[in-house]
C-alpha cells in the first residue's frame, strides 16, 4: 500500500509517460464499483481504466466475460466530466469471473460525475457516476485533487449563474424541475442565484433594471420554464442595452394606401435597401467579429428616441465575449431548447450548462409601428429567438386566452376552432432579397417588384442542410457585399410567419422549416396564401409528421431574408410573438446574426 502511494506521488511529479498518445500523470490499481479491480490512468485528456486481470485472464469459457461490461473498460474525457468528490468510507461491489456472483469490500471511496450520450435516443445526455475505491485515503484525496485541477482548466465553464424559475410554465412543474437539476449545479460548484417569478414580466423587470456591473458578475442567465420565459429575459437584457437602428423598410412603407410615399417619417438613409453588407452594425456577425468590441453609445429605445446605454461605468457589448443564456425546459412546447440541444430534457440541458457548451443564436428585432390603421406611428421594439406569426397564428393565441384554465391543451382546442373558421387576411409583405442570382445588378436597389416567385407553380425540391452541432453553415462568416432589393408579395393569406430557427417541437418534429439554422443571419418568411380547407389540412398534416414537406405546396411561399416589412390591408392585425399577443397593423423585422450565445452544443446525430 505504501508502495502504491509513493508511486502515485512520484508519478504526479513526472511526465512524458504515455497513454493513448497523451502524457500520463498517474497510473495505479484501484477498485471500481460493479466492475472490480482496475488499472486507472490519469492524464490531461481524461481518465481511463481497464480490468487489472484483463491480460492474464485466459478463461474463454466463462458465462459472460468481463470485457462485455460497458463500464469494465473505458476512456472518459474531462470535457464530459463535471465533478469529482470524496465519498468517505464505504463498500465497493466486485464482480467475479462468473458475473452471477459478487463480493463487497470496504474501503475509501471517491466519485467521478460525468455525462454519457444515450445509445437509444438522439441528443439525449444521461448522468453517470463512477465510484472508485482504495484502502488508502490519501490516494483517493490526491486523485480527486488532480481531477479537480484538470476540470478547472476546462474553458468556458460557468461559476455563477442568475436563475429564473417560472412556477406556472407548462404543467406547472417549473420548481420541481429545478429541484431535480439543482444537485448537478451544486456538484459542479456553480453558484446559482435563484428567483421564482411571481407574475408575468417579473424576470423582464429584474433583468432590465440591473446595472451592467451587476449583470456581468454572473457568467449567464438560466431560464427554467418555456420559450416565453426565455424571451422575456432576452427582451429584458436587450431592450435597455442593445444599440442599433430600426429595421430597414421599403421607401413607401410608412404611407397608407393613397398617401404620398414622400410623407415617410423615416430618414431615407435608414430605410433604403441598396447594397447589403452583413458586416455593418445592423447585421452583427459571430462573437469573433468586431462586434464584440464596444460601439457608439447612442441607440434607439422602445419609444423611438435616441438614448444612451444603462448608466453604468461598465460596457455590455453584443455579441458578448463570454456571457451566455441557458434554458432548462419546463414549458408547453420548448422549441428553443429542442433546436439548440436536440432534446427536450432538463438533465441534458443542465449538463450542457455546467459543461460550458457554447453556440451562437440569431435574434430578430420586431418593430410594431402602428397598432391599427388609424393609430399614430408609435414604434415599440421587441426581440425574439424563435418565431413571430400573423393570421392563423395570431388567431390561435387570441382564442387560447379564453381557455387558460385548460393548460397547454388550450392551444390544441383553440387551433381546431381557428382551423374550422378558416379565415384569411389581406396584407402586403415586402422582403429584402439578397440572392444575387435573382437580383438584377443593373436595377434600382430600392425597386419594389410586384408578383410572386415560382412557388405558385410546381415546386422543385432541393437538398436540405440540417443544422447540427459544429454546423459549417453557422460557423462560416459572410464575406464582402451583396446586391439587394425589395420584393413584394400581396394578397389574401391564411398566415404569415417569420421563423428565426426551425422551431422544432413535439407537434412538428422537423419544425416549421427543417433546414433553418441557428446562426446564419437569415429569417425564414413563410406565407400561406388562401386555399381550400382540404389543402390547408394537407399542409398542416405534413407539418406534423417526421419527414413531411409542408413547404412544397403551390400556395406556400418561402423566402430567406435578413429583413421584411408587413402592412395589413384591413383595419388591424394580431400577431403571435412567442406566445404573446402583439397588435400591429404595420410591422417590420430584421435578424441579427449570432447576437447572443447559449449554453448548448447544437443537436447531435
Amino acid at each position: 500500500m505504501e508502495e502504491n502511494q509513493n508511486n502515485l506521488i512520484a508519478e504526479n511529479s513526472t511526465s512524458d509517460e504515455h497513454f493513448n498518445g497523451a502524457s500520463s500523470l498517474s497510473s495505479l490499481t484501484l477498485f471500481l464499483d460493479r466492475v472490480g479491480e482496475v488499472i486507472l490512468s490519469l492524464n490531461s485528456i481524461g481518465l481511463s481504466w481497464e480490468p487489472a486481470d484483463s491480460q492474464n485472464d485466459q478463461d474463454k469459457t466463462s458465462c459472460i466475460r468481463r470485457e462485455n461490461h460497458a463500464e469494465s473498460t473505458a476512456l472518459i474525457e474531462f470535457s464530459d466530466v463535471y465533478a469529482a468528490e470524496l465519498a468517505d468510507w464505504g463498500s465497493v461491489r466486485q464482480l467475479t469471473k462468473c458475473c452471477f456472483m459478487h463480493q463487497d469490500s470496504e474501503m475509501y471511496l471517491f466519485v467521478v460525475h460525468a455525462m454519457q450520450r444515450s445509445k437509444t435516443k438522439e441528443s439525449l445526455w444521461n448522468l453517470v457516476e463512477y465510484t472508485f475505491g482504495h484502502r488508502d485515503q490519501l490516494v483517493c484525496q490526491t486523485l480527486v485533487k488532480k481531477i479537480k485541477l484538470y476540470l478547472a482548466k476546462q474553458i468556458g465553464r460557468p461559476k455563477s449563474l442568475l436563475v429564473f424559475v417560472n412556477p406556472k410554465s407548462g404543467k406547472g412543474n417549473g420548481q420541481n424541475i429545478w429541484r431535480t437539476v439543482a444537485p448537478i449545479f451544486s456538484r459542479a460548484k456553480v453558484r446559482a442565484q435563484v428567483t421564482v417569478t411571481e407574475r408575468a414580466g417579473h424576470a423582464f423587470d429584474l433583468v432590465s433594471s440591473m446595472t451592467n456591473r451587476q449583470l456581468i458578475s454572473y457568467d449567464g442567465i438560466v431560464a427554467v420554464g418555456g420559450d416565453g420565459l426565455f424571451n422575456e429575459i432576452l427582451n429584458g437584457l436587450l431592450t435597455s442595452r442593445f444599440k442599433t437602428k430600426f429595421p430597414p423598410v421599403p421607401p413607401d412603407f410608412m404611407a397608407s394606401p393613397g398617401d404620398d410615399p414622400s410623407a415617410s417619417v423615416l430618414d431615407p438613409r435608414e430605410i433604403n435597401a441598396g447594397t447589403y453588407n452583413p458586416n455593418e452594425d445592423q447585421f452583427p456577425l459571430l462573437p469573433t467579429s468586431r462586434h464584440s468590441e464596444s460601439r457608439s453609445p447612442s441607440f434607439r429605445t422602445q419609444d423611438g428616441e435616441c438614448s444612451t446605454a444603462v448608466e453604468d461605468d461598465v460596457e455590455f457589448s453584443f455579441p458578448h465575449e463570454w456571457f451566455r443564456f441557458g434554458l432548462i425546459p419546463a414549458g408547453s412546447t420548448d422549441a428553443i431548447v429542442i433546436c439548440t440541444t436536440g432534446a427536450r430534457d432538463p438533465i441534458t440541458s443542465a449538463l450542457h450548462i455546467v459543461l460550458g457548451k457554447r453556440i451562437c443564436l440569431d435574434i430578430a428585432q420586431v418593430v410594431k409601428w402602428k397598432a391599427t390603421m388609424n393609430s399614430d406611428i408609435e414604434p415599440s421594439v421587441h426581440y425574439t429567438a424563435s418565431f413571430v406569426g400573423y393570421g392563423f397564428y395570431g388567431d390561435v393565441i387570441t382564442e387560447s386566452e379564453k381557455y387558460r384554465w385548460m393548460g397547454p391543451k388550450r392551444y390544441d382546442f383553440a387551433g381546431t376552432k381557428v382551423f374550422l373558421r378558416h379565415r384569411s387576411y389581406e396584407a402586403e409583405i415586402s422582403y429584402l432579397d439578397i440572392n444575387s442570382k435573382k437580383s438584377d445588378p443593373d436595377s434600382n436597389d430600392d425597386n419594389l417588384n410586384g408578383g410572386r416567385k415560382s412557388c405558385q407553380g410546381l415546386k422543385r425540391k432541393s437538398e436540405k442542410i440540417i443544422c447540427r452541432a459544429n454546423c459549417e453553415v453557422c460557423n462560416t462568416p459572410f464575406s464582402g457585399k451583396m446586391k439587394s432589393k425589395w420584393l413584394r408579395s400581396r394578397g389574401r393569406f391564411l398566415s404569415v410567419g417569420a421563423a428565426v430557427i426551425s422551431c422544432r417541437n413535439e407537434r412538428a418534429p422537423d419544425g416549421l422549416v427543417a433546414d433553418a439554422h441557428l446562426a446564419d443571419g437569415l429569417l425564414h418568411l413563410i406565407l400561406i396564401r388562401n386555399c381550400s380547407h382540404a389543402l390547408y389540412l394537407w399542409h398542416l398534416t405534413n407539418l406534423a409528421k417526421k419527414g413531411g414537406t409542408p413547404l412544397d405546396f403551390k400556395f406556400v411561399e418561402h423566402y430567406k431574408t435578413p429583413a421584411f416589412a408587413f402592412t395589413s390591408l384591413g383595419k388591424e392585425g394580431v400577431w403571435n410573438l412567442d406566445g404573446e399577443i402583439l397588435r400591429a397593423h404595420k410591422l417590420s423585422a430584421q435578424v441579427f446574426r449570432g447576437l447572443i450565445s447559449l449554453f448548448a452544443n447544437g443537436p447531435e446525430v
